[in-house]
């Protein structure tokens, strides 16, 4: 009878170990994806100044919707976490968007090397966003999910591991990467 006590214990005790492994594991590649996403973001905050300045330089009466592009920017790099970033980014994003399309109505400006080579980069930014935003919430299901579901939420409830958050789209139009012609 002991013996089974004590086989049954070091069962319990290995499986313990395994699933905390299989949760610290999770919840790394979360911050990790999570770091990949911040970078790709950081990158098209960096492209926005730059896009505002030739813009200005062709189309300067659209003052309202450059002011709302920075104001967006300025907001999106206050914000963290997933949560906090998801609405400010989703601004950003279609104040990306805008821009664009203020750009059909100004043949010079769609011309210009300088806003083609912003416009491509802007595209392969967002593109990047997609891409990390995907692999960043399937990580955040694996952990999500390991922490939700028995027995593997023993474990995660006895020693505070918790479910990530999503970074979400706010808008279907995000969805979609910004235009190059």
């Amino acid at each position: 009878m002991t013996v089974i006590a004590a086989v049954i214990a070091a069962a319990l005790i290995v499986w313990g170990i395994f699933a905390y492994n299989l949760l610290v594991r999770d919840r790394a590649r979360v911050a990790a994806a999570w770091s990949d996403v911040d970078v790709q973001l950081k990158r098209r905050h960096d492209l926005i100044p730059k896009l505002v300045e030739v813009v200005q330089q062709h189309a300067g009466y659209e003052r309202g919707v450059l002011e709302r592009l920075v104001l967006a920017r300025s907001q999106a790099q206050e914000a963290s976490g997933p949560a906090g970033k998801s609405r400010p980014e989703a601004a950003l994003g279609r104040g990306v968007h805008k821009i664009m399309a203020v750009a059909e109505s100004y043949p010079e400006l769609k011309a210009s090397q300088g806003f083609l080579d912003l416009q491509r980069g802007l595209s392969q930014a967002e593109d990047q966003i997609q891409y990390a935003r995907r692999y960043y919430n399937g990580t955040v299901n694996n952990l999500n999910t390991r922490v939700d579901t028995f027995p593997d939420l023993l474990v995660a409830r006895l020693l505070g591991f918790r479910p990530a958050e999503y970074f979400e789209l706010q808008a279907p139009v995000e969805a979609q990467p910004a235009e190059v012609r």
